[in-house]
């Protein structure tokens, strides 16, 4: 599938088999510093930036002051089987190159920490194209609830591993990444409502699907 440039793409992947790849904070905490470093056209790896001295600062200053960027990342929710980003993709290829860099990275870093061998992800990672900016605000709305949505928290802002706290201007405990204000005009209490909202209705919507699938 050939992405173009200037587009949005809502992408998103699971492990094999359903296994949990996030088990505990360093697991989702390196993964979001992988993707927040692999945004940035660099040519070092993040095994190797990340044992520098102060390394957290230095990756906040790439972020924010790197020009040269493969994609920004509108949103995202981690779950410990799998992972949602939504992505704008700034140069030719630059979503793919993102990816292979940000995934194979996490495998090495997996791999390694728990001794095991062999891909961690199923297959190819998925992207949907996203058409209109209505759809788009749907679909952060669905990924942020993802959390309360599998019960693992009451409110999505209990949920660390998410971009919701950036939406809703809560101080987290991870570097600010996502890039929304030039394409979504989001006001933070009408944001919140629109999401909490629906939190019981996709619940529903939920049950009625996993009991199709039994």
């Amino acid at each position: 599938m050939q992405l173009s440039t200037g587009q949005v793409y809502h992408v998103l992947n699971k492990s094999i088999a359903g296994y949990k790849i996030f088990n505990n904070k360093s697991d989702f905490d390196r993964f979001l510093e992988a993707i927040a470093f692999y945004q940035c056209k660099n040519s070092e790896r993040f095994s190797y930036f990340n044992r520098e001295k102060n390394y957290r600062q230095k990756l906040e200053k790439l972020v924010y002051t790197n020009k040269e960027k493969h994609i920004d990342i509108i949103a995202y929710c981690l779950m410990p089987t799998h992972f949602h980003l939504i992505l704008k993709q700034l140069q030719d290829n630059g979503i793919s190159k993102f990816l292979n860099n940000s995934l194979n990275s996490y495998t090495r870093y997996f791999n390694t920490k728990y001794k095991r061998k062999g891909p961690l992800w199923q297959g190819k990672t998925k992207k949907v194209l996203v058409e209109s900016d209505e759809q788009l605000l749907h679909l952060t709305r669905y990924i942020h609830l993802n959390p309360t949505t599998s019960y693992l928290v009451d409110k999505p802002e209990d949920w660390t591993y998410s971009s919701y706290k950036e939406y809703i201007r809560i101080p987290g405990n991870h570097i600010r990444f996502c890039k929304f204000d030039n394409i979504l005009d989001i006001n933070t209490e009408e944001y919140k409502s629109f999401v909490t909202d629906t939190i019981d209705y996709q619940r529903s919507l939920k049950k009625v699907k996993d009991l199709t699938l039994v």
